[in-house]
């Protein structure tokens, strides 16, 4: 090292004069100061590194301390607000279903105060939790008893491991599915206890496969409604009201996975119909578990509804208190319920299905609006324009059907690395913005962003340095 890049280094302010400064005195207060006298040490060290490789002027005592600023604020909060603008309503990686303003506001008023969680207020004694939603369940569904834990995987978990533990569950091989997260049904069925039972083929499943595979071992007979995925072609299925009548006659439960799960008929919405959770309990199944945040529209969580005699099994296994949900959940799970109850208001006042039913022209107009002030903000280098789209479900919801939408459509002036440093840029944002590359531009499809959100994203959009390629403080 020559004496003059020494002489550079040394010129570095260290960390007790970084601290001195008043905006670190903002950072002390708002981050301790712990997380600050290291976010300081690793802006110094990032600046030292610098110098070595390309000498210039050293950044003084305040632009450390911006640095460190910048560095804890992206860092405080993983969980942070985004838009959504992927076209995916129910994104699974970005926490599927928002929840409605009621069930917001349920969740807050369960975390700010103590609240009869397994009280019995008439009487003074231990309640159960899960009878803040049975009986809405059961009014919604139609089933005699319902129960309630932390998703629908642990439903199925608990289902299985209830009634087929070192026993077999016979499942058509055509509904062995793989749902997010590699997480296969047959794993599950594996780590409930329970020995799978395979019949028929991956298109075709006749009522003598299952009949063949019933015997005394038989714990539980297994249907899954194939959300995610559709065969199409040389096919055949047993239907959930002919194999719960073979079922009760092999003296086994039924238990029908639906998996998204919906409480309403969506196709007065527009929407493909999907069975709901009623249909499957009318036909017969003695047990039927769905999600709680995809269709459905609330918190995560997975329910089980069915005969009164079985969940009491459930309910006492050990396992169920493992899974169970908490305050806060319950909370928002019973007012995302109670909405259904005023289904002429659901549509609006329910964001996912609020989402799922904006027509295309509205979503068209929105774009419109902010098509210029996306253009401005974004300058010569890109080209941006207002396009058709196809939004999706998501979440393994409807997978074959596709809704009409428009988006913002981004090319560069120059290479196809530009659109993917500027997509890097707007995740980069102190309020992410998230959309998806496709046939060469980044598309930001609008059907998930409020019109009352307009504004907050155009702040957002402020916030991004054209020339550095990052977010700047306005």
């Amino acid at each position: 090292m020559t004496d003059s890049e020494v002489s550079l280094l040394r010129q570095l302010p260290a960390v007790a004069t970084v601290l001195a400064t008043a905006e670190a005195a903002g950072l002390l207060e708002r981050h301790g100061r712990l997380a600050t006298t290291d976010a300081i040490r690793q802006v110094i060290d990032e600046a030292r590194q610098t110098l070595r490789v390309t000498p210039g002027t050293p950044p003084g005592a305040n632009e450390l301390a911006q640095r460190a600023a910048r560095l804890l604020d992206a860092s405080a909060l993983g969980l942070r607000p985004l838009f959504n603008l992927t076209g995916v309503v129910l994104h699974t990686n970005l926490g599927r279903a928002v929840l409605a303003d009621v069930a917001i506001e349920a969740a807050t008023e369960a975390m700010r105060y103590a609240v009869a969680l397994e009280y019995d207020l008439d009487d003074g004694t231990r309640g159960e939790r899960d009878d803040h939603v049975r009986a809405l369940l059961c009014e919604l569904t139609g089933a005699e008893d319902a129960t309630v834990v932390n998703n629908n995987a642990a439903a199925v978990l608990l289902g299985l491991n209830t009634f087929a533990l070192g026993r077999e569950a016979v499942v058509s091989r055509g509904e062995l599915i793989e749902i997010g997260g590699a997480f296969r049904m047959p794993d599950i069925m594996a780590r409930a206890g329970a020995h799978m039972v395979e019949v028929g083929t991956t298109n075709r499943t006749h009522p003598a496969d299952y009949r063949n595979a019933f015997n005394e071992r038989t714990g539980i007979v297994l249907k899954v409604h194939t959300s995610n995925y559709r065969i199409q072609g040389f096919t055949a299925e047993v239907g959930a009201r002919e194999l719960a009548v073979m079922a009760d006659a092999a003296g086994v439960p039924l238990l029908n996975d639906l998996g998204s799960g919906s409480l309403v008929d969506l196709s007065p919405y527009g929407l493909a119909r999907e069975p709901t959770v009623r249909d499957a309990v009318e036909e017969g199944a003695r047990l039927v578990t769905f999600s709680g945040d995809k269709l459905l529209g609330g918190p995560q969580a997975g329910f089980i509804v069915g005969d009164r005699t079985l969940i009491g099994q459930i309910n006492r296994n050990p396992l169920k208190r493992a899974l169970r949900v908490d305050k806060m959940r319950l909370a928002a799970i019973e007012a995302t319920l109670k909405l259904y109850r005023d289904p002429d208001r659901l549509a609006q006042r329910l964001p996912t299905l609020r989402f799922l039913t904006r027509r295309k022209a509205d979503i068209e107009a929105q774009a419109r609006r902010l098509q210029p002030l996306v253009a401005e903000r974004l300058g010569h280098a890109f080209i941006v324009d207002v396009g058709d789209c196809l939004s999706q479900v998501g979440s393994g919801a409807l997978p074959l059907d596709t809704l009409a939408s428009a988006a913002l459509r981004i090319r560069a002036r120059g290479s196809q690395r530009d659109v993917e440093q500027l997509a890097a840029a707007l995740r980069a944002l102190p309020r992410p913005v998230v959309g998806r590359i496709a046939d060469g531009a980044l598309q930001l499809d609008l059907r998930c962003l409020e019109e009352a959100d307009e504004a907050t994203f155009a702040s957002t959009l402020a916030q991004w340095n054209p020339d550095a390629g990052v977010a700047h403080p306005p």
